[in-house]
């Protein structure tokens, strides 16, 4: 099954947080790493043409990624919310299953996990981790929080964050359960330590799938053009998809060829697997595997960075998995990846996974089935006519499957229906 999926992705397409990188590390937010930002350029209104090295754009009507405005029809009805503001660089927002109060948590990167109940922000934070964490670099400290999916039963929950050497921890707590939820600070049990060489491309996310384990996406150790080979290398655990039973606490390597993924996603839906990992200097990407075919994917750096070869012209694209969608660095220079919606209140938008960039904002959205990619729609004129929006670190979902935006600057907002 697998090899058949990774030929049918080579077949129908051409071939995912932080910047195109330089041994200079950027002051700016968690999503950038090459000294001082350029000014925002104006994106394309279509997909760029293939550079030479590319591998070879598809033939009609096999997968059609050009970006286009969504229809009027739909267009028309989605509106983007502000929600709040004010807050401490969050880059995660969280709910767990079967929340009577419908409480969504907040991932404060300076080290704090925050509570959002009735539409208020809540003052205490839930746990306090500022002390565990590196903060000397854009891209250390608290990243990642993922509730187990029995949290209400069990009152277990994760996060991934940068000790205070600069090393990758992902720790188990236990809290409370109820509506008086408390995180117990001394019950930490660290599933993984992970050293890295560098301070930049810890990656950082935890997510659950659908087998019920615990997937942590780790980039491949920092400083620039991946040199310790790390993302190919068969046993190391920097460049890959790993995988934690949180039982037996072991740990597997699920994928290869990682650079640093900012975010990924499990279709709640379908159960496939999309990961956005952050470029090089030239080339962000989205790639998506079927729920069938997630063990075992290569998706190429540093062989490959987007659809082209890194290292050595003419580099073979063998076993790997092409990116879904890519841009390149006159778009934006740090991807943000999303989710795929699966609410309600928007039911046009059904199967349609958002992306953005940590650097200019852009607002995106395509679908995905069968390793062809389709409706691929430019919202940032729609939705963001006067580019409010800024550093956007991440994407979120709630219980109900309605989306959500991160700003780095400290913002929340939500994908609503347009009042007609």
């Amino acid at each position: 099954m697998l090899q058949a999926s990774l030929a049918r992705l080579l077949a129908s397409a051409a071939f995912l947080l932080v910047a195109a990188c330089s041994a200079k590390p950027s002051s700016s937010g968690a999503g950038a790493e090459t000294g001082d930002l350029p000014s925002p350029p104006t994106p394309p209104s279509a997909s760029d043409g293939q550079a030479p090295g590319a591998i070879p754009t598809p033939e009609p009507g096999v997968s059609n990624d050009a970006l286009v405005s969504p229809p009027a029809a739909v267009a028309n009805t989605v509106a983007l919310e502000r929600l709040h503001r004010g807050l401490s660089k969050p880059l995660g927002l969280e709910f767990f299953l079967g929340d009577p109060l419908k409480r969504l948590f907040v991932v404060e990167q300076t080290g704090t996990v925050r509570a959002i109940a009735n539409g208020a922000v809540e003052k205490e934070p839930l746990l306090d981790v500022s002390k565990l964490i590196s903060r000397s670099h854009n891209e250390q400290g608290l990243l990642g929080l993922a509730f187990h999916p029995s949290f209400k039963d069990n009152g277990l929950l994760y996060l991934n964050y940068t000790d205070r050497k600069g090393d990758t921890r992902v720790v188990q707590y236990r809290a409370t359960t109820g509506a008086n939820a408390k995180i117990d600070p001394t019950s930490a049990v660290v599933l993984l330590t992970l050293g890295q060489p560098w301070r930049n491309h810890n990656g950082g996310y935890l997510a659950f799938g659908p087998d019920g384990l615990l997937y942590v996406g780790t980039g491949d150790g920092g400083a620039a053009d991946d040199p310790k080979r790390a993302s190919q290398a068969p046993d190391n655990r920097l460049g890959k998809m790993l995988r934690i039973n949180v039982q037996s606490h072991e740990t597997t390597i699920v994928q290869t060829g990682l650079r640093n993924p900012w975010r990924y996603t499990f279709d709640r839906k379908t159960g496939d697997l999309y990961i956005a990992d952050v470029g090089q200097n030239k080339w962000e990407e989205v790639s998506v595997v079927a729920a069938d075919d997630i063990d075992g994917a290569n998706f190429g750096w540093s062989i490959w960075e987007g659809k082209h070869c890194f290292r050595n012209p003419g580099c073979s694209s063998e076993g790997m998995v092409a990116p879904a969608i890519e841009f390149d660095h006159a778009t934006g220079c740090s991807i943000t990846g999303g989710i795929v919606y699966r609410g309600s209140a928007l039911p046009q938008l059904d199967g349609a996974y958002f992306y953005s960039d940590y650097c200019t904002a852009i607002l995106r959205s395509f679908r995905w089935k069968d390793g062809l990619v389709s409706d691929h729609w430019d919202w940032k004129e729609l939705l963001d006519p006067k580019s409010r929006l800024a550093e956007v670190s991440a994407f979120a979902e709630d219980e109900d499957g309605e989306m959500y935006l991160l700003s780095s600057g400290g913002g929340i907002y939500k994908l609503v229906a347009k009042s007609q």
